[in-house]
């Protein structure tokens, strides 16, 4: 928490002008005044600063992995609320994200949410959490980005992984789209620690696994398939013998029937 009130403090004389234009974007829900770039670029680019004011360097590897075509959807462990900004600076395409019900009211958070066109999903509520899930896969069909993490809740052991769950991939099945494996690594010591000091954080995107090599398989095993390449890439990284994809710094200074969402 003690990064965030430094983030505030060392932006604090932009903080009004950025939020009155973030709550503009945000109620520009039909897309009249601003299209979906122009509205996630400017997120991007308040992103990037609020990184650099907070002391955090971002390493991200593998982005040459994304897919070239909208319409796929990431799924990343989930280590706390910083989780977010890394994929606000390092995926360069708009994306939307699924966020836990609980947090519909936070302030900031709405706004960006509604600029992202982000969906709210209701954990305790397996009806309404796969309609989410279905309306997720429409909208990719569509062409849409979609960041869903599949734990459904935070870790809090640092970079060990919770169980991923298998409802949160039957967005992927029905929309026939690549799963993009993401790694986070350290990202819970920006605000679940009472540091400031200089923090590198790191995010690694996988080799996508295209529709014809999952088809044929269940909601779980998927999610173990996925589950287990993010805790190898983890290991790795970890192991000191370097990551599998050269990386690109950016200095922020870039059960079947559970569903998933950000605990946000």
């Amino acid at each position: 928490m003690n990064r965030i009130i430094l983030m505030v403090l060392r932006l604090l004389v932009h903080v009004p002008g950025w939020f009155y234009k973030i709550c503009k974007m945000a109620g520009d829900t039909e897309d009249k005044i601003y299209d979906a770039q122009e509205r996630y670029r400017f997120l991007q680019r308040l992103t990037q600063r609020a990184n650099r004011a907070g002391r955090i360097h971002i390493e991200c590897y593998g982005h040459e992995n994304l897919p070239e075509k909208d319409g796929f959807v990431v799924f990343p462990n989930h280590q706390g609320l910083f989780d977010g900004l890394i994929f606000l600076e390092t995926l360069d395409r708009p994306f939307s994200i699924v966020m836990k019900k609980e947090v519909e009211n936070v302030i900031l958070i709405r706004q960006v949410r509604e600029i992202i066109h982000g969906k709210l999903m209701d954990r305790e509520d397996i009806r309404q959490s796969m309609g989410v899930i279905r309306e997720m896969s429409r909208e990719v069909k569509e062409g849409r980005n979609y960041i869903i993490f599949a734990e459904g809740t935070r870790s809090r052991n640092g970079n060990e992984l919770l169980e991923f769950k298998g409802g949160a991939f039957k967005s992927a099945t029905n929309a026939h789209c690549p799963i993009v494996p993401a790694a986070i690594i350290d990202s819970y010591k920006a605000f679940d620690t009472n540091s400031i000091k200089p923090l590198t954080v790191q995010v690694h995107y996988l080799k996508p696994i295209e529709y014809e090599e999952y088809k044929g398989m269940r909601s779980h095993e998927i999610a173990l398939m996925v589950q287990e390449r993010i805790r190898s890439a983890i290991r790795q990284a970890q192991g000191g013998s370097g990551a599998e994809y050269g990386a690109v710094s950016r200095d922020g200074a870039g059960p079947d029937d559970g569903g998933g969402g950000n605990d946000v």
